[in-house]
């Protein structure tokens, strides 16, 4: 069948393309001890991997479905409703520009960014089109001239220079719906049911059916698809987040800490999906949220059991973040992201035993670095695969990485043909990487903190050393030798197993990974 669509719809989807969509405010909350979030849950529909999504109620419930209509406000009442998206030839090319001062692969360091080009003037976007990037504000540098003329601005010499995206669109996708025999065409709807209970079923990119708390709705985003954003209250998005991040088999101090981490880090990090008018993502971007499937009696009881409570450092929210595994030491913020440094984030060996005297041996001297990662007993987190690994990788995969890295950054080393060197040029007290050189064939260039992780593949966190592997040929490649997943910054989640085996409340496995912190009860001055 084929969809006639009038003329006057193509104009909204336009304008999200263009950014000057004007979206319904996400609502205030409803109790200041469980303010609703507003979480993406599908944060690209209508991309080429995801085109259809089937949403329905439970067993004797109905989906009510809003949007407005050519003759105004229409409401169904349904089972379920399927939304497919379908590529729409416009009647002229449209062109889509950006100017991106920066990128990054954290939220963290493009907000620093951000902040940093703020103080110069220039008004700034954070957007997340696949890597996170710092746009100039595009309300300000609305016209190709303004936007040309800010890029002139900048010194050529500058390291990393900001540039001009251009797309040319020739399709855009069109969300179409049947309901009651008719076909519709709207970029925004709203769906709840008399439950609060709606599945999610998508088809074309193998996710599972999951289920969800709240209140849906679907919106335009800045990057041409659209979002489906769960709303839903903080102490319900625990229960899709808390077994999911720590695991079915933690203890139980050990869920209850998580909990408390989980409702501070979403409380704090309200602001990164400003840009679209949501507030927080559903992967590992902010935390792992997949809704009600998986909950158990464990998690709601460690969810009731600290209700409300949150983390604070002179009486305001902390910046919760956590990691699945530091390698035996956590990193203070500044080693792995750029911004103020937050005081509460250091590094701590991570052990109860004296295994490591880090005031008399510090980790940014390389025997001292290597001699730290030979150790293999003493720490929390023993026992777990991803304490220490050792990955060798050959110069063809390097090369590979580095290339699209470059591309992705427009650099005009990108053209290189092979990597003659790896060297880590700076190291911090607590081992991070902070500088690793890079030299090439056409040139060289220094990556610094976690642009090391998306650059290069093969490290699974900044706590490594180099080896390099050679053959008859010369060099072959490189031997990754380190510990820990992630950023390692704050909580190790395998270290707060071996604690709370231990038989440590929450509260102390809080204050061992972040002194000088205080537990507190939610309050409006927190979230204000």
């Amino acid at each position: 069948m084929m969809f006639y669509i009038p003329q006057q719809y193509f104009q909204p989807i336009l304008s999200f393309l263009l950014g000057t969509v004007i979206l319904t405010p996400i609502s205030t909350a409803r109790a200041v001890n469980n303010p609703e979030l507003a979480v993406g849950i599908v944060q690209r529909f209508g991309n080429p991997k995801l085109t259809q999504l089937t949403l329905a109620a439970t067993s004797g419930d109905r989906l009510t479905v809003r949007f407005k209509g050519e003759s105004g406000d229409l409401s169904f009442q349904v089972p379920t409703i399927q939304l497919t998206t379908r590529l729409q030839n416009l009647s002229s090319p449209q062109i889509v520009e950006r100017v991106v001062l920066s990128s990054h692969r954290s939220f963290e360091s493009a907000e620093a960014s951000a902040t940093a080009w703020q103080s110069r003037g220039i008004l700034t976007d954070i957007g997340q089109p696949g890597n996170w990037e710092v746009w100039a504000d595009r309300q300000t540098y609305h016209t190709p001239l303004l936007r040309r003329l800010l890029i002139s601005s900048f010194p050529s010499n500058q390291t990393s220079m900001p540039t001009l995206k251009t797309e040319v669109i020739h399709q855009i996708p069109q969300i179409t719906w049947t309901l009651n025999g008719q076909d519709y065409s709207q970029p925004q709807l709203s769906i709840t049911s008399q439950k609060k209970l709606i599945q999610v079923r998508s088809v074309s990119d193998g996710r599972p059916d999951r289920w969800y708390a709240g209140e849906m709705r679907l919106q335009p985003n800045a990057y041409g698809t659209f979002t489906l954003v769960n709303q839903v209250p903080v102490e319900t998005y625990l229960r899709g987040v808390v077994p999911h991040e720590i695991g079915p088999g933690a203890p139980q101090s050990a869920v209850e800490t998580q909990a408390i981490l989980a409702r501070t880090y979403a409380l704090r990090n309200l602001r990164r999906f400003a840009i679209d008018q949501y507030q927080l993502c559903a992967d590992t971007q902010c935390q792992v949220y997949w809704g009600l499937n998986d909950n158990n009696n464990r998690v709601n009881r460690a969810i009731a059991n600290t209700n409300g409570l949150v983390l604070t450092y002179n009486n305001q929210l902390i910046d919760a973040v956590y990691s699945s595994t530091t390698g035996g030491i956590t990193a203070p913020f500044h080693d792995v992201w750029n911004g103020e440094e937050r005081p509460y984030l250091k590094a701590i060996v991570d052990s109860v035993n004296n295994v490591w005297d880090l005031s008399k041996r510090s980790l940014a001297n390389a025997d001292n670095f290597r001699a730290f990662i030979e150790k293999r007993q003493g720490f929390n987190e023993v026992g777990w695969r991803t304490f220490r690994w050792q990955i060798s990788v050959n110069l063809s995969k390097l090369n590979s990485d580095l290339r699209k890295y470059l591309q992705s950054k427009q650099s005009p080393l990108s053209k290189f043909r092979s990597i003659q060197r790896l060297t880590v040029a700076e190291r911090s007290p607590s081992g991070r990487v902070l500088k690793l050189d890079v030299i090439t064939d056409i040139g060289s260039m220094e990556l610094i903190k976690d642009e090391i992780l998306r650059a290069f593949e093969p490290p699974r966190s900044t706590l490594f050393y180099l080896d390099p592997i050679y053959g008859t040929d010369g060099l072959n490649g490189y031997s990754f030798v380190g510990g820990g997943l992630g950023h390692g910054v704050g909580l190790s989640q395998t270290g707060s197993y071996r604690l709370a085996d231990l038989g440590w409340t929450p509260s102390r496995i809080l204050n061992f990974y972040y002194p000088g912190t205080t537990l507190q009860p939610l309050n409006s001055s927190l979230i204000n």
